[in-house]
């Protein structure tokens, strides 16, 4: 269990923010399982669903950031879940850029990578591996984007959303797997210690052009229309 609970660089739980952020809120107070709860929670929604600038930054930047996607909100959930004593890892996929669609539109769209880099997080209790992926978007933001889509209650694809329960997504965690994006998973790269050794492994495919694009232009625009849904401005 010990490389299920190490520091590395992404995982930089020792970081004073962190460490502020987990003694206001007496997680280590809290039996396990509500522990888990609790952090779980705390990632899922008060870190909002966005884009950061990378999916390696270390999960001290995503928590300064206040928002994040699949990736970096794994980061942070992995490193507060190792600083309280929870052991966990990362399991590693690709996702169709279908997923995508609403968030990312137009010639950006067109030109962005069909196949996504895609994580979730494992987290290890009652000598049980239970999955995570529930814990990227916020229940305001699939709140708001099941009003604008309300004629829909099963399979659901775009806006970073992939679930055949639009209506009601498995997101709640109560000792259970979550999910909310795994219906659009392509391809499957297996699990993995942390996450440095995942990007070690694998990156998402961007010549440097595409790389400086995205960072500067097309994830603002992302941000701002996943604002834009949360905002209810359709």
């Amino acid at each position: 269990m010990k490389n299920y609970l190490k520091e590395t660089k992404i995982l930089n739980y020792s970081n004073l923010h962190i460490q502020q952020l987990i003694k206001n809120r007496n997680w280590k107070d809290l039996s396990t399982v509500k522990r888990v709860k609790a952090i779980y929670n705390y990632v899922r929604d008060d870190i909002k669903f966005g884009y950061n600038s990378a999916d390696d930054i270390p999960s001290s930047e995503v928590l300064k950031n206040g928002y994040g996607q699949c990736n970096t909100k794994a980061s942070l959930l992995m490193a507060l879940l190792r600083a309280t004593g929870i052991p966990n890892r990362i399991h590693g996929f690709t996702i169709d850029k279908k997923l995508q669609k609403g968030a990312l539109n137009g010639i950006w769209y067109v030109l962005s990578p069909r196949n996504i880099l895609h994580s979730w997080v494992e987290v290890y209790l009652n000598e049980q591996w239970y999955f995570l992926e529930g814990v990227i978007l916020d229940k305001e933001y699939i709140k708001k984007l099941q009003k604008k889509n309300s004629q829909c209650k099963t399979s659901f694809c775009g806006y970073g959303v992939a679930t055949d329960n639009f209506e009601n997504p498995p997101i709640e965690w109560n000792v259970n797997n979550t999910y909310i994006q795994d219906k659009g998973i392509n391809q499957d790269f297996g699990t993995f210690d942390s996450p440095d050794e995942f990007y070690t492994k694998h990156q998402q495919k961007l010549n440097l052009f595409k790389q400086f694009i995205f960072r500067n232009i097309v994830r603002h625009r992302m941000n701002t229309n996943v604002e834009r849904i949360r905002s209810g401005l359709y």
